[in-house]
């Protein structure tokens, strides 16, 4: 069994192999062992604080098998993205130009870089074992989050966002930075995600052009790329587009990976939530799978479980269930199906 929880400083050395494996563009976790420790002090104190809104709280979880201790894989949320400086990303619309003389109105497309998503909640660092994507177990490290969500609302925003990691071909290139970015820095795409990783965004963003970059100037290679998914990005996107997201006008200014959106009280995991209590059971006449946690904050626990659940009854759990969730008879649960 799998169990999703807060990340502990003894966490750190599985922490690390999984940044190592972790797909280039997934900027939140970096292969740096000082910076890994600090995101994960810096988490604890997040889930320890007793906030009454949105502020610049990050919660990092790990998905464990409690027997072995392996960390299967990681994801977070930040409570609200660009408290502390502005989160920059690239906003993709039509600049539409006419000529009365000629009677022509024509439609061009441009991306112009803007922090217009600064102040919503952000869900990242997003990785999962290669063999456990499209399996149960993705969908706990993800959805998890959001019963995260459900039970201690008043600290995220109305909204919710997540940036997919877009295109690089085998070698780590980026058509869309090397079309790009790549004239502002000349560094490589990887070694860009890498000091967005180790430092901030903010120095990157801030020597990008400030005017508007009209697509149709831009190599057919890299407008291709413009809002497309890596491959091994596609798990975690199909997942949040279940939920409810919705892709919109921003694109990341790295890879032009595209950015989903939804409003918080309508994300399926939130808004369809089963609140319930626990029941201490012996045998379980399982009718269906679910992911089930506890409302607990710092010692937060979810799972998939495969259970007989009635609404309005109690929820029965066996002794490896309550065990791995920390909950007694009694506890309150909360639980939607897979």
């Amino acid at each position: 069994m799998l169990v999703l929880r807060p990340v502990e400083l003894t966490d750190l050395p599985e922490l690390q192999r999984l940044a190592r494996e972790s797909l280039v563009g997934v900027t939140s976790l970096p292969d740096d062992t000082e910076r890994l420790r600090r995101r994960i002090v810096d988490s604890g104190a997040s889930f320890e604080n007793d906030v009454q809104g949105n502020g610049p709280e990050n919660y990092f979880f790990v998905l464990e098998d409690p027997s072995t201790r392996r960390l299967a894989g990681c994801s977070e949320i930040l409570a609200t993205a660009g408290f502390n400086e502005p989160f920059y990303s690239l906003r993709n619309r039509h600049f539409t130009s006419a000529s009365r003389e000629l009677n022509i109105e024509h439609g061009v497309p441009a991306l112009s870089l803007c922090h217009d998503l600064s102040g919503h909640t952000l869900l990242r660092g997003f990785h999962i074992d290669a063999a456990l994507v499209r399996t149960p177990a993705s969908e706990l490290l993800s959805r998890a989050r959001l019963l995260f969500i459900a039970a201690h609302s008043r600290r995220f925003a109305d909204t919710v966002i997540t940036e997919i990691v877009g295109f690089s071909d085998d070698e780590g290139g980026s058509p869309f930075w090397d079309a790009l970015g790549k004239h502002f820095f000349d560094l490589p795409y990887a070694e860009a995600e890498r000091l967005c990783g180790l430092e901030s965004r903010t120095f990157l963003a801030e020597l990008m052009p400030q005017y508007p970059i009209y697509v149709p100037m831009l190599p057919q290679a890299a407008q291709d790329c413009i809002g497309r998914i890596h491959p091994d990005g596609q798990d975690a996107f199909d997942i949040l587009q279940r939920e409810g997201f919705e892709t919109n006008n921003y694109i990341d200014l790295f890879d032009g990976g595209p950015t989903l959106y939804a409003r918080t009280s309508n994300i399926r995991s939130i808004a369809q939530t089963q609140a319930g209590v626990a029941h201490s059971g012996l045998a379980i006449d399982a009718r269906g799978s679910y992911l089930v946690s506890n409302d607990s904050l710092k010692d937060y626990r979810a799972i998939v479980a495969d259970l007989d659940y009635r609404p309005g009854q109690p929820v029965t759990l066996d002794a490896r269930m309550c065990a791995a969730l920390k909950v007694t008879q009694g506890s309150p649960i909360r639980l939607i199906a897979l």
